[in-house]
């Protein structure tokens, strides 16, 4: 009895929120973004006011400036908010598009290699062609509304998804092929069951790619086809008329940060679905 009493009116020893290891980890993984942030900021200030005379500082406006008189005004930030809705749309759909042509397309080629032969140069010229010399053509057969913004972020995006999805399916381990070789499946069977999961490392890295670039296409579109609402390229392309300098280094930095949202959000989905089994993901 003496001994429960004691450990009832025993003090309690508080737990670590989180074990040691953990912290040490999170602490790794914060430490990196943190430094990058700031020397770009050390940079950036040393640029704005050292290099920069003061007559030419409005070309590159030190920190606290664009977000004092940029980004902390909430009428301004409103704006740059609502207009980065719809860069965001147009860069969603037309990811989007691009994964399921480049998928489909990369699955088409590694079951008929004339399909391959025909259709491959066709997706590198895409790749190698400038895509603002081809932008006034879509304007001509598009418009200059949202499917002409989205057909750019397709044309920009999808060649990765291909290359990476195409890599996949031909990386399969050979002794997989004739495993399922000796088992006589068919070639929907091997497609489904074996090429596809296997590829799904290559076409998930593919994919993360394609997300930047599918941001800086819809970025591009909305500086060459300003009907309907304005995104946050034409934004940025009022800016730069107009020499607002705080105002598009903000918008510049929204875009950025949005790109970043949209490739860390991939990098997750690749390290849950492939991060226990395949390397790519560590």
């Amino acid at each position: 009895m003496v001994s429960i009493a004691a450990r009832a009116v025993a003090p309690t020893r508080s737990r670590p929120a989180l074990p040691v290891p953990q912290l040490r980890k999170l602490a790794r993984v914060l430490v990196a973004p943190a430094v990058s942030i700031a020397l770009a900021l050390a940079a950036w200030y040393a640029v704005s006011m050292l290099v920069l005379s003061e007559s030419r500082r409005f070309l590159l406006p030190p920190p606290h400036v664009v977000f004092g008189e940029s980004l902390a005004d909430p009428a301004k930030l409103e704006v740059m908010v609502e207009a980065l809705a719809v860069t965001a749309r147009v860069a969603l759909t037309g990811l989007l598009i691009s994964a399921v042509l480049g998928v489909a397309i990369a699955v088409l080629m590694s079951q008929a290699k004339p399909i391959e032969q025909v259709v491959y140069p066709y997706a590198v010229v895409l790749q190698a062609i400038p895509v603002l010399a081809v932008v006034p053509l879509i304007g001509l057969w598009l418009g200059y509304g949202f499917a002409a913004r989205t057909t750019v972020c397709v044309l920009i995006a999808i060649h990765p998804i291909i290359a990476m999805t195409l890599f996949g399916i031909k990386s399969v381990d050979a002794n997989l092929q004739e495993l399922f070789t000796l088992g006589r499946a068919g070639r929907l069977r091997r497609l489904w069951s074996l090429q596809l999961p296997a590829a799904l490392p290559s076409t998930l890295t593919g994919l993360r790619t394609a997300a930047g670039l599918s941001v800086t296409g819809a970025i591009i579109g909305d500086m060459f086809f300003a009907q309907g609402k304005p995104g946050i390229g034409t934004l940025l392309d009022t800016y730069r008329a107009r020499l607002q300098s705080e105002d598009l280094i903000g918008a510049l930095l929204l875009a950025a940060l949005f790109g970043v949202l949209v490739f860390t959000v991939f990098t997750v989905v690749q390290k849950v679905s492939v991060g226990r089994w395949h390397n790519s993901a560590h």
